[in-house]
């Protein structure tokens, strides 16, 4: 059964869209909803792994939540980051704090453009190979378990495995877009035949992951009616989950809606 991973950072996203530029008779650090205290209903749930994205514009995760998370955190956190000198700083400084707590962390190097809403798209590891090497060094050698999200892409992910990347999270945009268009029916027509290709590709590089001797994750746009076939893939190990999950918590409340997922990936045989 393939681990989840639950993204909070729209959580954030909610937060600052009321505080992002102050309030009146607001006390910072204070301002509602908190994504730690989402962090802790998610892990009550059933989460088995924590992503927080921290952006170079801090858009929505700032500083401060990603150092309560890794202080307070009882399960992985996972840092989504751009592979900027300022970022692995912040994410070696944490590192420390983290093993103060015993808890082990994960960075997933992933693009980062300032006018998308969230992540579009896989990372190049092929077209800057010299600066992921790089950057893949400094954060494996304090003992960070490092992560490539990337579309996809049999190129992509031999570029990540010669890296020395540990894990690959492939990209499945174009899969949820696909299963979307065709009513989520693998039978009929150009948008079924388009749905399969679209899983087949993403089982492709997952078996190209795996024989690279890297771990197979999944995630983006990923949803309770898309998750089950690929949590079906075989040897997949771990699906990162944010927008869906935190847009059912927002009628049932988080614990239960990661819940109702976790259930979702269990059930995948």
């Amino acid at each position: 059964m393939a681990s989840l991973g639950v993204n909070i950072d729209h959580v954030a996203t909610i937060r600052q869209a009321r505080y992002r530029h102050g309030a009146v008779g607001v006390v910072e650090g204070t301002e509602e909803p908190d994504p730690v205290l989402a962090a802790h209903e998610a892990v009550l749930g059933g989460a088995d792994v924590l992503t927080i994205h921290l952006r170079e514009d801090r858009r929505h995760v700032n500083d401060r939540d990603l150092e309560l998370l890794c202080r307070v955190a009882r399960v992985r956190v996972n840092l989504e980051m751009a592979a900027a000198d300022e970022m692995v700083a912040i994410a070696l400084r944490h590192r420390v704090s983290s093993m103060n707590g015993g808890r082990p962390q994960m960075v997933t190097l992933v693009p980062e453009g300032r006018q998308e809403v969230t992540t579009e798209g896989g990372l190049d590891v092929a077209g800057q190979q010299h600066r992921m090497k790089s950057v893949v060094e400094r954060l494996k050698g304090a003992g960070i378990v490092v992560s490539a999200f990337i579309d996809a892409d049999l190129a992509q992910v031999d570029a990540a495995g010669d890296a020395g990347f540990d894990c690959c999270e492939l990209h499945t945009g174009p899969y949820a877009t696909a299963f979307a268009s065709a009513g989520g029916d693998f039978r009929v027509g150009a948008g079924g035949a388009a749905l399969a290709a679209a899983l087949e590709r993403v089982h492709d590089a997952g078996e190209r992951i795996m024989a690279r001797g890297m771990r197979f994750n999944a995630g983006h746009a990923l949803n309770y009616a898309n998750v089950r076939p690929i949590a079906e893939l075989v040897g997949i190990e771990e699906l990162h989950i944010g927008h869906a999950i935190v847009c059912r918590a927002v009628f049932t409340g988080m614990r239960q809606a990661v819940a109702e997922m976790k259930s979702l990936v269990a059930g995948a045989v």
